[in-house]
């Protein structure tokens, strides 16, 4: 959940349950301390939906038409309920008072606050696309670029950031960020590129362009950043066999390979790269 959502639904909510995953034997449908937020006649946040959530759901609800304070299920995934994860949870239900309301908030602040970044340079028809879709997911998505008119076309709610000067950008990002590069000029993608390269903590280093492009990048790589590999570099991007170049297909598929990038590396092992 979106801590701007959090507050405005518990500022909007008398009471409320806190409804948290504790503990998972074997598969399920959300991890560990997964948390959704339900008052009477409303709720935030989601522990992986299905026949699980919705028995959660009137579980907090008659708790809180009961006035009793906190509960437990231990929920089996399987046919009784209509699943087939096939594992157990176990399902902590507290109401919240006004100091276990700002923890939460807090809690669900300092995650956002942790959110790996993903910056597309470049706001023409493929970055714009990338960003609407990135809006949506658990990344600090910035959109770069040098052209006021460009940015002004996206109705994505993500940080915009105008400037002529984009390869600050990449110097400046925290370690573990995504950098796609897809500019209306050849030579600032090869900067770019470079740049994010160079740094060795990214976790994806991505430029538009075809086979030829790449082959030439290379080439600038070697001759004009002491001999830079390219190893890491993913380009073409959004390809995955398909042929399709609208720009909505290839952010799809280029947000599929990004997010698989940032939910299989850790952090930790960045950092520990990085110095």
């Amino acid at each position: 959940m979106k801590a701007a959502d959090l507050i405005a639904f518990l500022e909007r909510e008398a009471r409320a349950m806190r409804v948290e995953i504790t503990r998972v034997r074997g598969s399920s449908p959300r991890e560990e301390g997964a948390v959704m937020v339900v008052s009477p006649m409303a709720m935030v946040g989601t522990i992986g939906g299905g026949q699980l959530e919705y028995m959660a759901l009137d579980e907090a609800r008659k708790l809180l038409k009961l006035s009793q304070s906190s509960g437990f299920m231990d929920v089996p995934l399987g046919p009784e309920i209509g699943q087939c994860c096939g594992g157990r949870v176990e399902i902590t239900l507290t109401e919240m008072d006004s100091a276990a309301r700002a923890n939460l908030v807090a809690e669900v602040e300092a995650q956002e606050a942790a959110l790996p970044h993903v910056y597309v340079f470049g706001a023409g028809h493929v970055g714009r696309a990338l960003a609407s879709l990135f809006q949506h997911l658990p990344v600090r998505c910035l959109l770069v670029d040098s052209r006021t008119e460009e940015l002004g076309l996206s109705q994505a709610n993500v940080e915009k950031r105008l400037t002529a000067l984009p390869e600050a950008e990449v110097r400046g990002a925290p370690a573990g960020s995504a950098f796609i590069v897809l500019t209306h000029d050849h030579a600032l993608d090869f900067l770019l590129t470079a740049e994010g390269l160079t740094r060795q903590d990214a976790r994806w280093v991505g430029m538009i362009g075809s086979a030829t492009k790449r082959v030439k990048f290379e080439r600038f790589a070697q001759s004009e950043c002491d001999g830079l590999s390219a190893a890491a570099l993913h380009c073409p991007i959004g390809a995955g066999g398909s042929t399709d170049k609208r720009p909505e297909v290839i952010a799809a598929m280029v947000v599929a390979d990004v997010m698989t990038a940032l939910t299989t590396v850790s952090v930790d092992q960045l950092v520990e790269v990085r110095t």
